[in-house]
């Protein structure tokens, strides 16, 4: 079996979308699109423990998606938008490939190219 090497271009893009993977932690990063918190306010709002929380908010800052700022005993969280975007255009280079694009009524060919 062989393994394909990944650049660090390319782990940056699997560490963002493994991040966002999780229905809890895009949960997370909803309650922050609009304001930063703490951890004890998303555990009341998301109702799970800080030790579930701590978890999944550790995926999200390895990626970069989020940002920590400590404030005496309470670290508070916040979206790291810049992430967001290069996220969003690495996304965005698959529109000019025609199969997700929307159907515009081309046919397509049921036959293999292959002999």
């Amino acid at each position: 079996m062989t393994t394909l090497a990944t650049s660090p271009e390319s782990e940056f893009y699997m560490s963002g979308f493994h991040a966002l993977s999780d229905p809890l932690r895009i949960k997370v990063i909803e309650n922050l699109r609009s304001q930063e918190m703490c951890v004890c306010d998303l555990c009341e709002l998301l109702s799970v423990s800080q030790s579930k929380l701590s978890f999944h908010l550790r995926v999200l800052k390895d990626a970069s998606l989020v940002r920590a700022r400590p404030q005496g005993r309470w670290t508070y969280y916040s979206l790291n938008l810049p992430q967001f975007v290069m996220l969003e255009q690495y996304l965005s280079e698959f529109r000019r490939f025609s199969p997700i694009l929307p159907d515009r009524g081309l046919k397509v060919s049921t036959e293999s190219p292959c002999p």
